[in-house]
């Protein structure tokens, strides 16, 4: 009797254990399935980050070669494709500063999965934006000469995700500064 009274209890503990884990598992992933889908977009906007910097930097060793900005992707020469996967990349100069985006895309999408359920996500990624400013080298080196002139650059990330232009950078009174709805990321 002891035996039977043992494997009874042994099995209503089994059947607790797996109504248990039918309620702690999916509680725990529930916790857990949208910070591991939320560094999935680290490296979408990482791509963009580097891509808007990288474009900077050529503007402003084009700028010490040309006297001028780029205003086209073939002069930097970079290799940047204008439509990625995720972003839409374009320049803007004129003759005192040159603007490079990276927008996201509204037609970008990646796989996600439910509980082992594949299903396709519009993606919601942050939008980029340099900018590199032609300034009298005397605003950023006091020691510099008189009639010298030196570029700056800046580069800024919206505040949240999106699929437009962000403003504008601006140099004022030698202070950069990013456009509304943006943060600086170069510091």
């Amino acid at each position: 009797m002891n035996s039977k009274s043992q494997q009874q209890s042994n099995g209503c503990g089994c059947l607790l254990r797996l109504i248990g884990y039918g309620i702690i598992i999916p509680t725990i992933l529930s916790l857990i399935l949208p910070s591991l889908l939320d560094c999935s977009k680290k490296p979408k906007e990482s791509e963009a980050k580097q891509y808007v910097s990288s474009m900077n930097r050529a503007q402003q060793a084009y700028f010490v070669d040309n006297n001028t900005f780029a205003n086209n992707f073939q002069k930097l020469g970079l290799g940047i494709k204008t439509e990625m996967t995720n972003y839409r990349y374009s320049i803007s100069a004129t003759n005192k500063a040159v603007f490079s985006y990276g927008i996201t895309r509204s037609d970008a999408y990646q796989t996600e999965y439910i509980l082992f359920i594949p299903r396709r996500v519009n993606v919601k990624l942050k939008s980029y934006i340099g900018g590199v400013f032609i300034v009298p080298a005397t605003e950023v080196d006091a020691n510099a000469v008189k009639d010298e002139i030196r570029t700056i650059a800046i580069l800024c990330q919206t505040n949240s995700p999106s699929t437009t232009k962000p403003a504008k950078p601006t140099y004022k009174n030698g202070v950069l500064a990013c456009g509304e709805g943006t943060r600086d990321l170069s510091r």
